[in-house]
């Protein structure tokens, strides 16, 4: 459902449940040489699943991504951004694109 709602919205899903050393990435897609880095969070309500991803996953999302990153050189020529999609359990699904970045 969220690969189908990516694809609508004109993004190439490059993999989906990616394991690395840190964790998994929920999914990667790419669209103009944007990345996005795609973690899945569904819960009954939008609202709770907005606040079910805390400091720990994203420290543990950043980490996979620089593995994936290493891994594929190629991805993300225009730049990378995480995005976390929301699912409710109407099956509604809303993106918050640039959820977060990595503080330097």
């Amino acid at each position: 459902m969220v690969a189908a709602a990516l694809v609508a919205d004109g993004w190439t899903v490059l993999g989906q449940r990616l394991r690395t050393a840190a964790g998994e990435v929920d999914m990667v897609a790419e669209r103009d040489g944007l990345l996005a880095i795609i973690e899945v969070k569904r819960r009954a309500r939008l609202a709770d699943a907005a606040l079910a991803l805390g400091a720990k996953q994203r420290g543990r999302l950043i980490a996979a991504a620089e593995i994936l990153l290493a891994e594929h050189p190629g991805w993300g020529a225009a730049g990378v951004r995480f995005d976390v999609l929301l699912v409710d359990a109407q099956g509604a699904v809303r993106r918050i694109a640039d959820a977060f970045r990595v503080e330097a």
